[in-house]
C-alpha cells in the first residue's frame, strides 16, 4: 500500500516534500445534537472539506449536508449505504454514533481513513478490551490509519487542561475536577429519562449506571495518570442521587415529586491506597431537591493540591435559555480541531499525549 499523505500545520494534505497539496477531506458519521454541530463546523472550516455524511435514519438519507444542519446546500447528500461513504476515500471520519459498533469503526480505518470520535472506547489503549484493541489495531495497521477520542468531558477536561495544570508542579498530592450541568433546558427526553434515569426512582440507580459513568471517565484518568508517571492502581466508582421535591417540567418533560432529579458520581483514580486523582459530575434538572448539593452554574471546578497548588472555575457564560445551543460546541469544536492532528499520526490508537497541542484553524 502507498503511504497516505499527512497533515500539514493548518490542516491540508501534504506530499512528503512538504508542499501543501488540498484540504482534507472528511465525512461525518451521525448528526445528532453534537453530530450536527461537528457538520457545521467542517461546512465553515477554512482547511477542510465535506466529503460524506453518513445517517441512520431514513428521514434524513438523501438529504442536502447542508440542510441537515443549517446551512445553505453544499451539493453532499447524506446517505445510510457503509459502501458508498468508504468508497469515498476520505481522510478522516468524525464517528459520532449514539452506539459503538466495532465491524463499522475497522471497515473505516481498514479502509485507509483516519477516525476522530467523540465516543469514549479509546482514551487508554492499555485499559481496552484486549479483543477489541486487538480488532482496532489491525485495522489501523491495515490502513495505516489513526484513531483519537475526544471531546470537552473526557477529553479537554480530563486530560487537555488537567497536563496544562501539571507543567507547573513538581509534586502532586490530589486532583479534583468537579463537573457542573445543569440539564433543565435540554430537550433530550431519551437521553435524560431513559440513559441517565432522570424521573425514575431513586432505588433503581443501580450499579450500571455506575459502571458506565466510570467505563466513560475512568480510561481518561488512567491516561492522564501514565502522562504524570503515576499509573493508576484502581479506578472506582460510587454516586447518590437527590430526587424533586415538587414536580417540574423540564425541557425534555414532566420529573415527578420524589423521583431522580439529580445524580453526583465520583469517579476516583486511586494510587498506594488512597485517591490521587478525581472526576465528579453533578448533574441536575432542578434546585428543588431533597438534599442540600452545592449546585454550581453549567461549567467545571479544578484543584490541584501540589507544590503549585491552583483553584480554578470555568463557567460558561451562556444564559440557561440558550444553553442547549450553544453547548454542542463544547464537545463538537475539539473533535474537529484535531482533524489535522490525527491524520498526521503515526499508524494506531492515538491518545492526547500521543498527539501536538490541538490548535485551531480560524483563518
Amino acid at each position: 500500500m502507498e503511504e497516505s499523505p499527512v497533515s500539514g500545520p493548518i490542516g491540508t494534505a501534504v506530499a512528503p516534500d512538504g508542499e501543501n497539496t488540498r484540504p482534507l477531506r472528511v465525512v461525518q458519521w451521525a448528526t445528532g445534537n453534537i453530530g450536527t454541530r461537528a457538520l457545521r463546523a467542517v461546512i465553515d472550516h477554512p482547511a477542510l472539506t465535506l466529503a460524506g455524511v453518513y445517517v441512520h435514519s431514513d428521514d434524513k438519507a438523501g438529504r442536502d449536508a447542508g440542510e441537515l444542519c443549517g446551512r445553505d446546500p453544499v451539493g453532499v447528500r447524506a446517505t445510510r449505504k457503509i459502501d458508498d461513504i468508504l468508497a469515498l476515500g476520505a481522510d478522516c471520519v468524525l464517528y459520532m454514533p449514539l452506539r459503538f459498533d466495532l465491524d463499522e469503526v475497522c471497515r473505516i480505518l481498514a479502509s485507509g481513513t483516519h477516525v476522530v470520535t467523540t465516543r469514549g472506547e479509546f482514551h487508554h489503549p492499555r485499559t481496552m478490551d484486549p479483543a477489541l484493541r486487538a480488532a482496532v489495531e489491525e485495522a489501523c495497521t491495515l490502513g495505516g490509519t489513526s484513531i483519537h477520542s475526544t471531546g470537552s468531558s473526557p477529553g479537554f477536561i480530563t486530560e487537555a487542561v488537567p497536563l496544562v495544570l501539571a507543567s507547573i508542579q513538581r509534586r502532586l498530592e490530589h486532583l479534583a475536577i468537579d463537573e457542573y450541568a445543569d440539564l433543565s433546558q435540554r430537550n433530550s427526553p431519551g437521553i435524560l429519562f431513559e440513559v441517565m434515569g432522570f424521573g425514575g426512582p431513586a432505588g433503581d440507580f443501580a450499579d450500571a449506571r455506575l459502571a458506565h459513568v466510570q467505563s466513560n471517565f475512568g480510561p481518561s484518568l488512567s491516561a492522564l495518570a501514565d502522562a504524570l508517571g503515576v499509573s493508576l492502581d484502581s479506578v472506582e466508582a460510587s454516586g447518590e442521587v437527590a430526587v424533586a421535591r415538587h414536580s417540574v417540567t423540564i425541557a425534555a418533560g414532566t420529573i415527578e415529586a420524589g423521583t431522580v432529579a439529580a445524580q453526583r458520581i465520583t469517579v476516583s483514580g486511586m494510587k498506594d491506597g488512597r485517591e490521587l486523582m478525581r472526576f465528579r459530575p453533578t448533574w441536575y434538572c432542578t434546585d428543588d431537591l431533597d438534599a442540600d448539593w452545592d449546585l454550581h452554574s453549567t461549567g467545571w471546578h479544578i484543584s490541584v493540591d501540589g507544590d503549585a497548588p491552583l483553584d480554578i472555575e470555568m463557567r460558561f457564560p451562556v444564559p440557561l435559555e440558550r444553553m442547549s445551543e450553544v453547548s454542542p460546541s463544547y464537545t463538537a469544536n475539539r473533535a474537529v480541531n484535531a482533524i489535522p492532528a490525527v491524520c498526521a499520526a503515526a499508524p494506531g490508537i492515538r491518545t492526547t499525549v500521543d498527539l501536538p497541542l490541538i490548535v485551531p484553524e480560524f483563518s
